[in-house]
């Protein structure tokens, strides 16, 4: 059975870890990225006549000109968690038939949606500011990788369960699951 798999893997050039390779790279850099941005804005990094924390204090748009101060409106908090949860949502309403585990972690990263938001309350705005943008870009990436003239354009092949109308298709779901519940 080992080398039947084997096999596959190399035949098919779907070794289950090219699926893990992303989150191996991209979770370390999130992370990163966030204690690096609180360094700046709490200004423990210092270097010669360059005061980051300075320019992130003055370097915020509209509602949290200050970068290195919370967002006292919960504004991009509660964004911050929306678009997590609108990510997790399109995962979830394509699946049908979802095991019992991959109900469980569905359940679990809804709950870590939810949970960023009061964490997102108690860092700096460039913190959570970079989530969000983190966040659009991941929720962009996830509507334009279904778009079937994307993916004819980049040569992705079209497997069984892609649709020729996948935004309506989304939306029909969405309607079904969440407004028509009677």
């Amino acid at each position: 059975m080992r080398r039947l798999v084997s096999e596959l893997y190399v035949r098919d050039n779907c070794h289950p870890f090219k699926a893990t390779v992303l989150v191996w790279i991209q979770f370390p850099m999130w992370i990163f990225m966030s204690v690096a941005l609180r360094n700046f804005s709490t200004g423990a990094a210092h270097s010669e006549g360059f005061s980051v924390q300075e320019q992130l204090a003055t370097g915020g748009i509209l509602w949290f000109p200050d970068l290195t101060a919370l967002d006292s409106t919960w504004i991009l908090p509660i964004s911050v968690g929306v678009i997590n949860l609108l990510i997790v949502e399109i995962f979830a309403l394509q699946k049908i038939g979802m095991s019992r585990f991959q109900t469980y972690i569905t359940y679990f990263v809804r709950a870590v949606s939810v949970l960023m938001i009061p964490v997102a309350a108690t860092v700096p705005s460039s913190i959570v500011l970079y989530w969000l943008c983190s966040s659009l870009m991941g929720l962009s990436q996830n509507l334009l990788l279904r778009s079937p003239r994307f993916r004819q354009l980049c040569r992705i092949p079209l497997t069984k369960s892609d649709s020729d109308s996948p935004y309506k298709d989304l939306f029909a779901a969405f309607y079904t699951k969440f407004i028509s519940r009677k």
